[in-house]
């Protein structure tokens, strides 16, 4: 189970950090990822990391502005999202890869959390 934490209103330029918590033993065996839901849109992809924590993967949309990372004894995944823009606006949720090959879809992911709203205000 996933619990993601952190989200809030923010001024445009600001920063937030989110959390996911997961319960389970399992969890430093699991690829996991960041994603986002903006109203009317598809959930999308936002950052990943391996079950290692030594590679990480971005969106070109928040590249250079997001950082992703894990601590695998505290069963936690956090994602710093710097120079916050008004178009970062959305549900924010993490969930476990499927697969031990990294994947960047949300179709390879499950055991979604019920999300974090973020909202960035111009």
């Amino acid at each position: 189970q996933l619990v993601e934490s952190g989200g809030g209103l923010v001024q445009a330029g600001g920063s937030l950090r989110l959390s996911c918590a997961a319960s389970g033993r399992t969890f430093p065996y699991y690829n996991m990822g960041w994603f986002r839901q903006a109203p009317g849109k598809e959930r999308e992809f936002v950052s990943a990391i391996t079950w290692s924590g030594n590679s990480t993967y971005y969106a070109d949309s928040v590249k250079g502005r997001f950082t992703i990372s894990r601590d695998n004894t505290k069963n936690t995944v956090a994602l710093q999202m710097n120079s916050l823009k008004p178009e970062d606006t959305a549900v924010y949720y993490c969930g476990a890869g499927k697969s031990i090959a990294i994947k960047l879809a949300p179709a390879d992911f499950d055991s979604w959390g019920q999300g974090t709203q973020v909202t960035v205000s111009s």
